[in-house]
């Protein structure tokens, strides 16, 4: 495991679409949530670029690895794009990839789904929006636990907003 034992999450589970592009269509992310995490995945996660998505929605906002040299399986849908490992929906949603050996503890737990495409051999999993600073902490840990995944390290938590 690359990431501690998660809570349950509370609740139901959110409505999500079937097809591409997979989105959350209920208990959406208030926009302060949204944005905190967007700041704070561009300030921990040392060595990245961000920007448009190259494989979702004109509105997601992307985390690209670059020079970072990432995992071929820790990327969005591999290898057609620029290393974008992880995106953040307007819905405050988010498509990462995880170490194989987390899925179960992550989709037993609640926190998210497959992507519809992870039964086709895509490394993707949907992590639901956070609706709170509590759940914004577990996506911060599942994020951080992706990232070591792509790169082999942790980010840099030190110099990160909390």
């Amino acid at each position: 495991m690359t990431f501690p034992t998660l809570p349950e999450r509370e609740g139901t589970r959110p409505e999500t679409g079937p097809e591409l592009p997979h989105l959350q269509l209920s208990q959406t992310s208030p926009p302060q949530i949204r944005e905190e995490l967007r700041q704070w995945m561009a300030t921990a996660l040392t060595g990245i670029t961000t920007g448009h998505s190259e494989v979702s929605a004109p509105s997601t906002w992307a985390v690209f690895l670059g020079q970072n040299n990432p995992a071929p399986d820790a990327l969005l849908f591999p290898p057609r794009w620029d290393a974008e490992f992880v995106h953040l929906h307007a819905d405050g949603s988010l498509h990462l990839a995880l170490n194989p050996a987390d899925h179960a503890q992550f989709l037993t737990s609640g926190w998210g789904e497959k992507h519809p495409l992870y039964d086709r051999g895509i490394n993707v999993v949907m992590l639901y929006a956070p609706r709170d600073r509590a759940e914004l902490a577990v996506a911060k840990q599942v994020i951080t636990a992706s990232y070591r995944y792509a790169t082999g390290h942790a980010p840099d938590t030190t110099t990160a907003a909390a």
